[in-house]
């Protein structure tokens, strides 16, 4: 668990604008008309302008730029709202700032656009090098197009890359998943993230007849991820989430991904964003006209834009601390617990954490004892463990 220091934040900015959305995609993005997206730009600006007075005795630690697909954007109005948020904002001189494009939209130029521009991390959505399983997820670049985007970042002067691959995908055998992963890794980016495909409701995938791998294959899929990255010298520091180097090497770990496991203070821009601070939660209206409308008129409150607004009960700061942070391989720190809850986690969660130690599921650190962690098994089940920790 990493901790936070006082008066930190985190920002994320939404981009919801996509040439075509995902077969399996269910984040808010749409296509849209540059009338409206230029509106939207207009409104962002004003949002990220408004909510510099609001948050200046906070320094901001992190920036992610995520969507939709942010590089689908005319490049030049993205770059802007960067500057904006590094002249408006305090924002920390080693901040890490990344950016979500797809290979289809990240053209040579943009990526030299976006490093001169403070970028410092780039995030690639490869998700697999088969074509045949890219076209039927939807997807608009081939193998070749995300190779060549890999190496104009790297030309660009990126040294700090995260690539996305998705395992358990319709079509998908182990050999075609492993020969992603080889291809992945003779590039040694410096991040990967690896997931498994999960058919959400409401996405085109939930109503098609799909040939999916077994639960068997998808499961040897998982262990393969395992094997396959810690061989070529990638730790595990999330249960979907490997940096490059040593365990207990955060050099390459994806810092503001951390922020929410740790539970720091994050603040969302742009519709649908998702805020926590002060342990008050909510998220902006999804409805982008309606955003565009209540941000041109804006002159004092957000109240217009701001939904589920929740001030945290003790209770459920507690349970999030637990389910979020034993994401992480390192686990929750015991005296972090202590000093924010005013009770060892044993008075709170001592049943649940015995059940689970006796058919090992978890377990404490070795050595000092100061983190409780799921175990290699229990990060294999980890939903089921986590769920148990909600009071």
């Amino acid at each position: 668990m990493i901790s936070m220091p006082l008066k930190t934040l985190s920002l994320y900015i939404h981009i919801p604008f996509c040439a075509r959305k995902c077969n399996y995609c269910d984040f808010l993005s749409f296509n849209a008309e540059k009338e409206l997206m230029d509106k939207y730009f207009d409104a962002l600006e004003k949002e990220i302008s408004k909510s510099a007075e609001e948050y200046k005795d906070m320094t901001v630690v992190t920036i992610f730029f995520g969507g939709g697909t942010p590089s689908f954007a005319d490049e030049k109005r993205v770059c802007r709202l960067l500057e904006m948020i590094k002249a408006e904002f305090d924002v920390s001189d080693d901040a890490e700032i990344s950016i979500e494009v797809n290979p289809a939209s990240a053209m040579r130029d943009k990526l030299f656009s976006y490093r001169e521009a403070g970028f410092n991390r780039l995030s690639i959505g490869c998700q697999s090098l088969s074509d045949d399983e890219l076209k039927i997820l939807g997807r608009l670049h081939n193998s070749s197009l995300f190779f060549e985007t890999y190496n104009n970042a790297r030309d660009a002067g990126f040294n700090n890359i995260n690539v996305d691959v998705m395992s358990a995908l319709p079509g998908q055998s182990l050999d075609s998943y492993r020969e992603t992963l080889s291809k992945v890794l003779d590039l040694k980016p410096e991040h990967i993230s690896a997931y498994s495909l999960i058919i959400e409701e409401g996405t085109p995938f939930y109503d098609m007849e799909l040939d999916l791998p077994d639960e068997d294959s998808d499961r040897t899929m998982y262990h393969e991820t395992k094997r396959m990255l810690k061989e070529c010298g990638y730790h595990r520091y999330e249960i979907s989430n490997y940096a490059l180097g040593p365990e207990n090497d955060e050099k390459y770990e994806c810092r503001h991904n951390k922020v929410y496991w740790a539970r720091g203070d994050y603040l969302g821009l742009g519709i649908g964003a998702a805020s926590m601070v002060r342990n008050v939660r909510w998220s902006n209206t999804r409805d982008i006209r309606g955003y565009v409308k209540e941000l041109s008129a804006l002159e004092s409150s957000f109240d217009k834009i701001r939904e589920n607004v929740e001030k945290l009960s003790v209770q459920a700061q507690m349970e999030e601390f637990m389910f979020l942070g034993l994401r992480l391989v390192q686990g929750v720190s015991l005296d972090c617990f202590k000093e924010i809850f005013g009770k060892d986690i044993s008075e709170v969660y001592g049943e649940v954490i015995d059940k689970y130690q006796k058919i090992g599921l978890l377990e404490h650190s070795a050595g000092d004892k100061k983190y409780l962690r799921l175990t290699d098994k229990g990060l294999d089940v980890s939903n089921t463990v986590m769920a148990d920790f909600l009071l």
